[in-house]
């Protein structure tokens, strides 16, 4: 059955999202949800389909995981402070509580923002625009860096564990397998996951800032320590947001582009997935000085809610079909 006041609610907190931007001057944009080319991201995997044409024969496109690709080339060109609520396809993720191959997702940039500043313009978004009065929404924010959460919870100091060696080393410590094999990220994202986020304070938004250099992403690198300027967002445990203090050099992003999509190629090879292609031109975009932000809106309504899944915030979940 499907719960009418819940879609109510959806569409309220949209309403209201939109207001807070429209009201800070911010375009709204609308990007399309199929893509012949997509930022190389191994973690992610997608869906792939065909165009056919009588005249022009067949070509694969993908559905976009995010609608960065595009409202990252809507900046080059000049666009300026820009938002959009978009649905979003990521293959392969595991039917739970807090999981849907599609999904909504709220992204924003705002020119000439650091990390920092997109993390107090978020947590002024979610309380003007929220649809209920959860004790979370009244709490002050925590706010630590990720070399604090990992002392606080687990004690690793990750400037004592730059190497692989070393965060084996806290990883066999704390009782976790060793995989010879296995990277850097790899071995950090289980000691995080098994330590921290479990532990990460309930009814509070919490922000961990400064993630480690080591995972790759399109967020510029502090100069004088080895941590990236991003941070992301959880409430009771969940990941709700996602920022960088987007990545603006050529050669910074065409390394990135080079290394991923050689590592996602790899991976796929391997597991005998689709492999989307990384746009050659993209790497060259005169990007601007920016910070960008992505909140998962089935997430942020269900905490809004109180719910402890997304299920009955979906008014035809594709899991019934997928069962």
């Amino acid at each position: 059955m499907i719960d009418f006041e819940l879609q109510r609610k959806r569409s309220e907190l949209y309403r209201n999202i939109r207001a807070f931007f429209e009201s800070r001057g911010y375009l709204e944009v609308f990007t399309p949800c199929l893509s012949e080319y997509l930022i190389p991201e191994p973690t992610i995997k997608t869906f792939k389909t065909e165009f056919i044409s009588e005249f022009s024969g067949r070509k694969e496109l993908f559905l976009l995981p995010s609608p960065e690709y595009y409202m990252k080339r809507m900046i080059s060109e000049g666009s300026g402070n820009i938002y959009q609520i978009a649905r979003a396809y990521r293959n392969a993720e595991e039917k739970s509580n807090i999981h849907s191959v599609e999904f909504d997702i709220l992204e924003y940039y705002t020119m000439d923002y650091s990390d920092s500043d997109t993390l107090y313009l978020t947590i002024e978004m979610i309380k003007d625009s929220r649809v209920s009065d959860r004790k979370w929404l009244r709490a002050e924010p925590v706010i630590m860096t990720m070399r604090e959460a990992l002392l606080k919870y687990c004690k690793v100091d990750l400037n004592e564990a730059q190497d692989i060696s070393a965060l084996r080393k806290e990883a066999d410590r704390l009782g976790l397998s060793i995989y010879e094999n296995e990277s850097w990220e790899d071995t950090f994202n289980r000691i995080f996951l098994t330590f921290v986020e479990p532990n990460l304070p309930k009814e509070r938004m919490v922000f961990i800032t400064e993630y480690p250099r080591q995972i790759e992403c399109l967020a510029k690198n502090y100069s004088d320590r080895p941590y990236k300027m991003r941070w992301e967002m959880y409430i009771n445990s969940v990941e709700i947001a996602n920022t960088y203090k987007e990545e603006t050099d050529p050669e910074a992003m065409g390394k990135y582009f080079e290394k991923e999509q050689m590592s996602l190629e790899k991976e796929r090879r391997e597991s005998k997935d689709e492999i989307s292609k990384a746009d050659p031109e993209f790497p060259s975009l005169k990007m601007r000085e920016c910070s960008g932000g992505a909140i998962g809106l089935d997430r942020l309504l269900m905490a809004e809610m109180g719910l402890e899944s997304i299920s009955p915030l979906l008014s035809f979940p594709i899991s019934d079909i997928l069962n």
